[in-house]
Parts: C-alpha cells; sequence; structure tokens
C-alpha cells in the first residue's frame, strides 16, 4: 500500500478498503477507516494467506511486481470485479530505479498474465512522465455468463 494513496483515494469515493504492506507505518491514520494487514507478500506462505482467501469486488497495485503473487491475485477478484495494475516494465532501467529485470515486466507480460482470464478493458505499454516505463492494465473477471452480459451494451 505504500503511502496509501490509492487507499485514500478510493476510500475518498465510499469503497472499503484492505490496504496490505510490509510496512504500515504511512497508514497508521487510516486505522479507523480501512482494514490494514501488515505481511510481506514475498515471504513463502504470507503471500498466499495475507487476505485470508477473501475476495474483493476490485484489487489496485501500483509500483509493485512478485510474479509468484498474480495467481492469487487474480483469484482474489470476484467475478464481474475488476483489477488494476500498473508496474515497471523493461526499459525502465535505463531511467529509473528498478532496474534489476526480477522487478521488470517483459514487454507483453502483464497482458498475457491477465488477458487469459479476465477481459482486457485498457492496456498500456510505454514511456511515461518521468520518465518511466511500465505497463498498466485494467481488466474485469469475465468469469461465468453474468459478468460477461454486464460488460455488453444493453
Amino acid at each position: 500500500s505504500g503511502s496509501g494513496r490509492h487507499a485514500r483515494y478510493f476510500l475518498a469515493l465510499g469503497h472499503g478498503i484492505v490496504a496490505i504492506d510490509r510496512d504500515t507505518g504511512p497508514l497508521a491514520d487510516l486505522e479507523s477507516q480501512v482494514e490494514i494487514i501488515q505481511a510481506d507478500l514475498e515471504e513463502g506462505a504470507a503471500s498466499a494467506v495475507a487476505w485470508g482467501g477473501r475476495t474483493f469486488a476490485g484489487v489496485v497495485v501500483c509500483n509493485y511486481l512478485h510474479r509468484p503473487l498474480m495467481p492469487y491475485l487474480l483469484d482474489a477478484v470476484v467475478p464481474g470485479g475488476i483489477l488494476i495494475y500498473e508496474t515497471f516494465a523493461r526499459g525502465n532501467e535505463r531511467h529509473a530505479k528498478p532496474r534489476n529485470p526480477d522487478h521488470l515486466l517483459e514487454p507483453g507480460e502483464l497482458l498475457s498474465l491477465v488477458g487469459m482470464r479476465f477481459r482486457v478493458i485498457a492496456y498500456e505499454h510505454g514511456l511515461i512522465v518521468g520518465p518511466r516505463v511500465v505497463q498498466r492494465i485494467a481488466a474485469v473477471n469475465a468469469t461465468g455468463n453474468e459478468a460477461l452480459s454486464e460488460l455488453r451494451p444493453g
């Protein structure tokens, strides 16, 4: 959750929030409004159970990549729910951190990981102001006919 920028934004819109990070200090002022889970998502079983197998109407991930976590993130989105994901991609190492290839998506990787299970609403890959190279996706979990029908015009 980092500093909680996105948690604060969605909270202001009236959404219930579960914020997860290994350092929850920056979220202290939100304790009475947000469920805060302190967990290192890269430590063994913690990555699989941090949110207790619960599902959510939306999952937002920004500037974070731990590939083994991806199936759990996708499983956490309810049918008809949305995933918003943005993180650094190959090419970013020429401009800024991270430079480690383990923390950079390969070309089309996010689209490939998400697009096999979700209906992609928007996808971008490229250089943005900063400068940074990112991939970002907005996708709906289109599991089941009811989810698909919600996405089609009347």
